[in-house]
């Protein structure tokens, strides 16, 4: 650098959404983006730069599922709510992934998930005990999967490909994608379970939401929306944040992603979106429920979402807690 060089501007730091506190002690932060949609849709509260596209990981799964059905796909009930999912991999959803593939004459060997365990921990325990390993149907996004093949199926695409990003049913998906947020795709990348990765921004992930609750009765948008929040625990598990504010909060559409991104639209049309830059899921809970305090929603299923203790031996000497 010359000495007519100016430096570096230097971006600002994301502010801190959450920190951790030890026996009374600060020992970390974890930081972030957010923000809160009215019932208008108007951006009623900011943090940090929630139109910097970001990658919603499974935040992305609703609009996934509606292009799925936009290809003509017939599903509903259980079946829709599971091509919408991050299931914990608990029985009763490996049954119903296997169905959805057989219906189609299709089998688990078609999935092109990467073999893993199921999702919760208590129930890879059990999976595990059974003496079961590693396998493709086990991973949480393989009712995604099975959607997505029995689509290729219905209209004649090859199977082989269809997680190609050039392929005509992930084309369909950047195009629900960048109708529902309102904004264009600005990146695309590959997700953890091998499938094309739409990036948006915040706030056109939580309008993406807010839509789809919205949406007229019927459309694929509200025929997603309306799956999700009528069997909740296929789009996630029965241990699992989305289950209880879906089941405890009527009419509420809640989707997490990896990476700790997450979009909640209430049944008004408030909304909202975050990401924890640093991908720790463990601030997810006190986060969220930060959030929804903010949009007014007073329920019990609120706090047992934002607990999260922290222990010293067996003892409980801390949490996580939101700050802001």
């Amino acid at each position: 650098m010359t000495s007519t060089d100016a430096p570096a501007a230097i971006a600002p730091a994301p502010p801190v959404l959450a920190e951790v506190v030890r026996s009374g002690f600060t020992e970390g932060h974890h930081r972030g983006s957010l923000v809160l949609l009215a019932a208008d849709g108007s951006v009623e509260r900011t943090l940090g730069d929630p139109d910097a596209p970001v990658f919603p990981r499974s935040s992305n799964k609703p609009m996934q599922a509606a292009a799925i059905l936009r290809a003509g796909l017939e599903l509903s009930g259980e079946r829709l709510a599971l091509a919408a999912a991050s299931h914990s991999g608990e029985p009763f959803h490996l049954e119903l992934v296997a169905k959805m593939l057989a219906e189609h004459g299709l089998s688990a060997a078609d999935l092109q998930t990467p073999p893993d365990l199921p999702l919760h921990p208590v129930a890879a325990e059990a999976y595990l005990a059974a003496g079961n390993v590693r396998e493709r149907i086990t991973m949480n996004c393989s009712g995604k999967h099975a959607a997505m093949l029995a689509v290729c199926v219905r209209n004649g695409w090859d199977t082989a490909t269809y997680l190609d990003p050039a392929h005509p049913l992930q084309l369909l998906v950047g195009q629900v994608v960048a109708e529902a947020a309102g904004e264009p795709v600005a990146a695309v990348g590959t997700d953890g379970c091998g499938a094309p990765l739409m990036a948006i921004g915040l706030t056109g992930l939580a309008r993406a939401f807010r839509s789809f609750v919205l949406a007229e009765p019927g459309s694929a948008e509200r025929r997603v929306a309306d799956a999700m929040r009528a069997h909740p625990e296929y789009v996630a598990g029965t241990r699992r944040p989305d289950t209880w504010l879906m089941t405890e909060v009527p009419g509420t559409l809640s989707k997490m992603g990896a990476e700790a991104v997450q979009a909640v639209a209430l049944a008004d049309g408030r909304a909202l979106a975050f990401k924890i830059d640093d991908g720790s899921v463990r601030a997810l809970g006190p986060v969220l429920a930060r959030a929804l305090e903010l949009l007014g929603v007073d329920a019990p299923v609120v706090s047992r979402i934002g607990r999260a203790p922290l222990l010293g031996g067996a003892a409980e000497v801390g949490e996580i807690r939101a700050k802001f």
